[in-house]
């Protein structure tokens, strides 16, 4: 049990423990990794119901979805170098009836995974409220990890951070004041070690397709996003990864790519349920999103493994 458990506790001290980090400040050539959001169990009910409150009593197409992931991811070869889930896990808001039984569903799935395949896990609203508070937060710390954190893979630098403080600190100033500090800290010592690429994990978007649009419940307010637009521009962040809109989406800002991956449960739009493969390469990255049935039978195509197999 204790090595179960570990595999969801992986973020601590503000770092990945999967990763040994002088180990991976060198580039060592291109790799790949795998992006989900919004396993959500919960939702496709209550959105069926028309309930989405109270109506997240069953959750059994989205246990056969998330299954359907990690046997898809694990089929795959090479080996993705991580899985990241960007947000809202389970549906359940902190304090409702089916929570416990949601989060305990998904990692009796999730622990499925590959052990060499690492699971990092993003907070999303359903996971720490839409109010976030410190007690919020730390029930979320004590399942999944720290709410923010950074990685190094490869020569490249992951951060993960804790949207939901830029969407709503109301309740708890101060922790959206310490991880602006802490992200300040952490663009220095990018720039310090000469990284090849930095990589934002979010769970909201900073803007769906344009970085002007107007602001409501899938994005950032106008304020806030274009003090993090200008922020991660001028630290030379090359992508942002969100999930949230259960939709495909994105756009650009200065030569910052904003990517938004539907879910792998309920969808919100003419998207599949699926997941984004995301090859990094010395110049660029490249990302595509392939539904699970796509992912499951075909696996990636020859244009993202010959990237891949490219040594610089």
């Amino acid at each position: 049990m204790a090595a179960e458990g570990d595999a969801f506790l992986r973020a601590r001290g503000r770092t990945l423990t999967a990763f040994r980090q002088d180990d991976e400040y060198q580039w060592k050539g291109p790799f790949y990794f795998i992006q989900g959001a919004d396993p959500q169990f919960g939702l496709m009910k209550a959105w069926a119901v028309g309930d989405t409150d109270n109506g997240d009593d069953e959750w059994g197409e989205e246990i056969k979805l998330a299954e359907q992931a990690v046997q898809a991811i694990n089929k795959l070869n090479p080996k993705p170098k991580f899985f990241v889930l960007c947000g809202d896990l389970i549906h359940g808001m902190p304090g409702t009836q089916w929570r416990k039984d949601q989060e305990q569903d998904l990692k009796n799935v999730l622990k499925n995974t590959d052990q060499d395949i690492p699971l990092v896990f993003v907070s999303g609203n359903h996971d720490i409220g839409n109010t976030p508070t410190r007690e919020t937060i730390d029930n979320y710390c004590k399942n999944w990890g720290d709410d923010y954190f950074s990685f190094w893979v490869g020569g490249v630098f992951f951060l993960v951070l804790n949207s939901q403080l830029y969407f709503d600190s109301s309740k708890c100033p101060e922790l959206k004041q310490a991880q602006d500090v802490w992200l300040n800290e952490q663009l220095a010592v990018a720039e310090k070690h000469k990284c090849k690429h930095i990589i934002v994990f979010q769970h909201i978007p900073l803007f769906l397709r344009k970085p002007d649009e107007d602001h409501d419940y899938f994005n950032l307010e106008k304020s806030v996003r274009q003090e993090i637009m200008e922020k991660f521009h001028k630290a030379g962040i090359k992508a942002v990864f969100s999930g949230h809109y259960h939709r495909n989406a994105g756009g650009s800002y200065r030569g910052l790519e904003m990517v938004v991956s539907s879910a792998i449960g309920c969808q919100l739009g003419e998207d599949t349920h699926g997941l984004r493969v995301v090859v990094v390469t010395d110049e660029k990255i490249v990302h595509r999103y392939y539904s699970l049935n796509e992912l499951s039978s075909q696996g990636i195509e020859k244009e993202l493994l010959d990237m891949l197999a490219k040594q610089n």
